[in-house]
């Protein structure tokens, strides 16, 4: 019996297609890479400043193929035991009462017990443990940059071979290997070992007209005018060295409020007081406010 995989596109072209079937418009770059990694079934690293759709496009691969996207959202301090498995804990304590319960005033055999304790179904799946066993699938590995060398170590091995040790139960490998897209704002930079095992993509901000293509693909609704305005004035936003620059993300909220609050057409007014879809910090909307004519006027 064969063993089912992700399907992969015939070409560049077919992968851009298949990706904006689900509302992600990626350029011709952005494309190969893709088609690429799925080809080759190497693992995908996307670098790039937040809001830049690193992590929608894990999205839009798993919905395209139909297959689960399965992510493990890295933070400081994170290691292996928690992206990979752990014990059902409360479960193993009921358990281990119950044997004793049944025992009664018979003996109890104390070593039978505790390896009962270690069955299969008191293991707890973490992402990377449930993307080996349930592949084909998209494994999304988000914000690796904020985990440490160790960690980083530790997902080399993996994505290397697609197999682990599980002490008390034993090998587990995956079947066929699942689609790896990890992502990074580089707070720090990367090994060179992990970034060698990856194909590597910087994914920048969208220009005007295709991000005005993203918003009228994802909210069809919208109207041109509108669309142009928010994209326009967000553009202009990324230009004032804000603290945080509002990515896509933030674009599409933006526009869904002023649909929300029925505007048709963006105005000093109307922007002021829909700014926090859109902007994240005081200073920010101190500064966004005070160039806001400017901005709609360009």
């Amino acid at each position: 019996m064969s063993t089912p995989s992700i399907d992969v596109p015939t070409d560049v072209a077919a992968t851009a297609s298949a990706l904006e079937s689900t509302g992600y418009l990626a350029d011709e770059s952005l494309a190969t890479v893709v088609f690429l990694a799925q080809a080759m079934q190497r693992p995908l690293l996307l670098e790039g400043e937040p809001g830049t759709g690193k992590t929608a496009l894990a999205e839009a691969l798993a919905q395209h193929a139909g297959v689960p996207l399965i992510r493990l959202q890295c933070y400081e301090g994170i290691d292996a035991s928690q992206a990979l498995y752990d014990w059902d804990f409360p479960r193993q304590i009921l358990h281990l009462r119950t044997l004793e319960a049944a025992a009664g005033d018979s003996s109890f055999d104390a070593e039978a017990a505790e390896a009962s304790l270690f069955d299969e179904r008191f293991l707890l799946d973490r992402p990377i443990l449930r993307a080996l066993r349930e592949s084909p699938a998209v494994l999304l590995i988000d914000e690796v940059d904020r985990a440490d060398d160790e960690f980083e170590a530790f997902l080399l091995e993996v994505l290397s071979s697609w197999t682990v040790s599980i002490p008390e139960i034993g090998t587990v490998s995956a079947a066929t290997p699942p689609l790896v897209v990890l992502t990074s704002n580089r707070t720090r930079e990367l090994h060179d070992a992990l970034k060698r095992r990856c194909l590597y993509h910087w994914i920048d901000h969208p220009g005007l007209d295709r991000e005005i293509a993203i918003v009228r693909s994802r909210i069809p609704e919208v109207s041109e005018s509108l669309a142009r305005q928010v994209t326009s004035a967000v553009q202009h936003m990324r230009a004032e060295s804000l603290l945080k620059p509002p990515g896509v993300a933030e674009t599409l909220d933006w526009v869904r409020a002023l649909r929300r609050l029925g505007v048709e057409e963006l105005d000093i007014e109307s922007a002021a007081i829909t700014l926090g879809a859109v902007v994240k910090y005081r200073e920010d909307t101190d500064r966004v406010k005070h160039a806001i004519d400017r901005m709609l006027a360009s």
